[in-house]
């Protein structure tokens, strides 16, 4: 059935998406005319909407949303903020959002297409009379060869042209090696070669390819994707032509969490001045190479960063996860050869091409090379967005660039929601890398730091992060989608106090979803909740069956 939808949806031509009329569609009239058009029962168009939390009728009817990300939670500064919006603007006018990107000052919330955060719900009377802007969060980089932060290497649309020219004359496979011999893996969380990627799309033998950038960043914690689309979206895009070019295809999709609504407005302001200077589109600067991008608009579904998921919801299917293999290379979108880079990755492509593999990987430690954008939340001294070379003791990112914690932290959760909470006494005896991180039982993802206070019951976080599995959840397969409620249910009754949980059981329970979950929501989020487990044990004991 899913391999039925995609190919009826991809009939149309790409501006005309599924997804992208689903997301605009008024009523169940227009459904059925949807349905008529793509050839698709009305069954499955509803079924695509009422998945998605942003086409919730219940979710249009709010005026404001409240960031409900860990970093905010930890930080106690959301019910505040929800009061104030609701003295404002009705108490039934406010909703929720899972994270803003705004991690680094706290009490985020939406209002009006932007978001807000720290001292700006202060200022409501002036944001409602469209008198305020939020300020800017600290970026600085602490590389000895920065490529992605204070850089010269590419910021104008002539860097964007010159260096397409420059790429344009050489080899095709020369380009797949430089990018091979540079040593730049998935900035997402698996950590791919990227110039493998490429290759095994590009052998491909296919009529139509497609080039896809996740830029869905859902992880609670982390904006270095947000930086990256609103302060450097040419190298990002310069990532998404040149693998167009070299793989052979013609059509690009940028897909972009509705959560960032300025990221969409920039990226979509520089794909037309792109178009405008010939950087795009037909015949670029003469060279016989057609390749356009379009911006697709994510509407509130956290799964979408896993890249299945997201390449169904391009499709206009509710965002399931796919079993792999074939993978998303060989049978991708609309089931053809389709690449699938996260922004960070995609960024990195130019300061490569630029200045050469040598420069780049010249950086790091082991397999991990290169540089990797941090993000520290506002528990730190210097919260904000760094760039760091790969291989950085966590010690110095802790005290040098975050000038240590304003709060007594027992413990960081690094990497999102999936990625393992490493206790402060462990903190200082690793570094920033991929292979470290696996050694030590963690996961480096996004590399985004969000602080657990002493003062915040580990219980609760565990809970916290049971239940947003819960309602993220694709639920496709049992052990995620059942395993994550049971497991939010289990610690609720024991915070509560109305029953007790069994220490073989929620093991028993964690191991299910490790081993039998489709994709990493399910089978990532046993890791956090292992380390809870073993690192916070007398915070657990008490509530634990005897």
């Amino acid at each position: 059935m899913s391999r039925n939808i995609s190919l009826l949806s991809g009939k149309k031509d790409d501006k005309n998406s599924l997804f992208g009329k689903i997301s605009v569609s008024p009523n169940e009239t227009s459904d059925a005319q949807l349905a008529g058009d793509y050839n698709l029962g009305v069954s499955t168009i509803h079924s695509t909407k009422s998945f998605y939390d942003f086409l919730s009728e219940d979710f249009k009817a709010k005026k404001a949303y409240v960031c409900t990300g860990s970093a905010c939670m930890c930080r106690g500064t959301q019910d505040n903020v929800t009061q104030k919006l609701k003295s404002k603007l009705g108490e039934d006018s406010v909703g929720e959002m899972i994270c803003l990107g705004r991690c680094y000052e706290n009490s985020a919330f939406y209002f009006n297409g932007e978001n807000y955060s720290g001292d700006d719900i202060n200022q409501l009377d002036n944001i409602l009379a469209g008198k305020h802007k939020s300020t800017p969060y600290t970026m600085k980089s602490f590389s000895k060869n920065s490529f992605l932060v204070e850089d010269e290497i590419f910021s104008t649309y002539k860097d964007f042209k010159n260096l397409l020219q420059t790429c344009f004359v050489a080899d095709k496979n020369d380009l797949i090696d430089t990018l091979k011999d540079s040593g730049l893996r998935g900035r997402g969380g698996a950590g791919f070669p990227t110039g493998m990627k490429w290759e095994f799309c590009k052998a491909q033998e296919a009529k139509a390819k497609y080039v896809v950038c996740n830029a869905d960043e859902g992880d609670p914690g982390a904006y270095s994707d947000r930086y990256l689309l609103e302060e450097q979206a040419l190298k990002v895009l310069f990532g998404m032509v040149i693998c167009g070019y070299i793989i052979g295809s013609k059509q690009g999709f940028m897909y972009i969490r509705g959560e960032y609504p300025e990221s969409i407005d920039i990226t979509n302001e520089a794909l037309e001045k792109l178009r405008e200077l010939n950087l795009l589109g037909d015949n670029i600067l003469g060279s016989g190479f057609d390749f356009d991008m379009n911006v697709v608009e994510g509407q509130g579904a956290y799964i979408c960063g896993e890249e299945t998921a997201l390449i169904a919801s391009i499709e206009g299917r509710r965002a399931e996860v796919d079993v792999r293999p074939p993978f998303p290379v060989v049978e991708g979108l609309y089931k053809k050869p389709t690449v699938v880079n996260n922004v960070e990755s995609l960024a990195a492509v130019a300061a490569i091409f630029k200045q050469g593999s040598k420069s780049y990987k010249s950086i790091g430690n082991g397999r991990s090379l290169g540089t990797k954008l941090i993000s520290l939340d506002g528990h730190f001294n210097n919260p904000g967005l760094y760039e760091v070379d790969l291989g950085t003791p966590l010690g110095f990112i802790i005290d040098e660039i975050g000038g240590g914690f304003n709060e007594d932290i027992k413990a960081i959760q690094i990497g999102g929601p999936l990625g393992g909470i490493v206790p402060v006494d462990v903190l200082r005896s690793l570094t920033l890398d991929f292979e470290v991180f696996a050694e030590a039982g963690f996961l480096l993802g996004h590399a985004s730091f969000v602080c657990i206070p002493r003062s915040f019951s580990a219980v609760e976080y565990a809970k916290h992060l049971f239940a947003f599995t819960a309602h993220e959840s694709c639920g496709k397969c049992f052990p995620c989608r059942l395993g994550s409620t049971r497991g939010k249910e289990m610690l609720g009754s024991a915070i509560e106090g109305t029953q007790k949980f069994s220490e073989e059981l929620i093991h028993d329970l964690l191991e299910t979803m490790e081993v039998g979950s489709l994709c990493a929501l399910g089978g990532g989020l046993p890791l956090a909740i292992k380390n809870l487990l073993e690192h916070c044990s007398d915070e657990f004991q008490p509530l634990m069956e005897k």
